[in-house]
């Protein structure tokens, strides 16, 4: 696939070349006082892509810079890609949003909730409904993660192994025969929160199909959209073009950052994760990006109705729930101001947002410090690619507001 190029000026489609210079001279000195490793960022307005810019290195060891050409952890930026791959097959009758999980998985069937106490001594009862996909999809299941630290449920993950997503060597079958062992934070469909779901998701895609997660989407989503450098691994000739992973230092007050230990990423995975399992090109995230933009269309292809975008892309969360709490997710403090659709967040009041945002721009985040939205109102789509965790350390307001100020806010 062609990589990603720079189509018109900013000036042509409506865009303030001065405000994406800040753009730019902010998140470079960001790299020149070593708090990021390198970066890639895109705005393509109308179709057309009118800000390309790349700095810093994808190996600061090798020496080698970003590229358009330089392949991503995607992280949580996989969600997006595999909840469209659940609409497609929802449109073909295969998987309704009002299914039951346990119809397909029947481990998820009699799901318990979460009552009382800790550890050893907690105490659950019998859900009043069965988890549903669209729980899945909106982060309404009661699932989490391990990590959070924060709910005595969250302590039972990390006993059975998912502290992040599985215990080590699970596929995806194994993963989720655990998940659906371990109690519901609350009853299926009455709160949010942002959990291991995803990967529920990608093995439902398997028992459906009757096809290994990888084999479907590549198939099925990257070949007819042109996404010909996205995939669950990087390998031969194409390895070197992996960004390096960083972390904050532990030892450097100023957050400098230093190489983290993650999997090479050289050899399919036995865990297909649907949760954040993902890496791939900016070339390729703008084609994704396109196709949503597009509302389900493509260069000719349809995988899609638009109607089906749509409704991807509007909040499914009552009204009580657009404030997701205090729990930073990727960087952004509290999500005031957003709700959540199939796969995506959705702005839903931009008076509260912590940056400026239009209503009803939608996209997501990965913990690798990438992100991406698709702003409907103004025909814009936007990319952000660093490789650096935690993904707080990369707060994405400073790039809201440039892009704001560029569409003349």
């Amino acid at each position: 696939m062609d990589q990603l190029q720079q189509e018109v000026v900013p000036a042509e489609v409506g865009l303030d070349p001065v405000a994406l210079d800040r753009l730019d001279r902010f998140f470079a000195r960001r790299v020149d006082d070593g708090l990021l490793p390198g970066y890639l960022v895109s705005v393509a307005r109308h179709g057309r892509v009118a800000h390309l810019t790349s700095y810093g290195l994808r190996d600061p060891e090798a020496g080698t810079a970003v590229t358009s050409d330089t392949v991503w952890r995607l992280y949580s930026m996989t969600k997006p890609v595999v909840s469209v791959a659940a609409l497609m097959l929802h449109e073909e009758g295969l998987l309704g949003l009002d299914d039951p999980v346990s119809r397909h998985l029947p481990d998820f069937a009699d799901p318990q909730v979460y009552e009382s106490g800790t550890g050893d001594d907690i105490r659950t009862r019998p859900a009043d409904g069965p988890v549903l996909v669209r729980h899945l999809l909106t982060h309404t299941a009661g699932l989490t993660i391990g990590a959070y630290r924060t709910h005595p449920v969250d302590a039972l993950y990390r006993a059975a192994g998912a502290d992040i997503q599985a215990p080590e060597g699970a596929d995806l079958a194994e993963a989720c025969a655990v998940y659906a062992r371990l109690p519901l934070q609350f009853e299926p469909g009455t709160e949010w929160n942002y959990s291991i779901a995803t990967n529920v998701v990608g093995r439902l895609i398997e028992v459906v199909t009757g096809r290994p997660l990888d084999a479907f989407l590549a198939e099925r989503v990257f070949a007819p959209l042109g996404m010909t450098d996205t995939g669950f691994r990087v390998s031969g000739e194409r390895a070197d073009l992996l960004a390096v992973l960083y972390q904050e230092d532990p030892e450097d007050k100023d957050g400098r950052i230093i190489p983290a230990p993650g999997p090479p990423l050289h050899e399919r995975p036995r865990l297909l994760s649907g949760t954040g399992g993902l890496v791939g090109t900016a070339g390729d995230y703008h084609r994704f990006m396109e196709f949503l933009r597009r509302r389900g269309e493509l260069d000719g292809v349809r995988l899609l109705s638009s109607g089906a975008v749509d409704t991807m892309a509007t909040n499914h969360l009552p009204a009580d729930l657009h404030t997701f709490g205090t729990r930073p997710i990727h960087g952004q403090p509290g999500n005031a101001g957003l709700g959540f659709g199939l796969g995506v967040s959705v702005v839903v009041d931009a008076t509260r947002t912590p940056s400026p945002e239009s209503e009803g721009s939608y996209g997501w985040s990965g913990a690798g410090g990438t992100t991406f939205w698709v702003d409907p109102r103004n025909d814009l789509t936007v990319q952000f690619m660093t490789q650096v965790r935690p993904a707080g350390m990369m707060s994405f307001d400073e790039l809201k507001g440039f892009v704001h100020e560029a569409l003349g806010g």
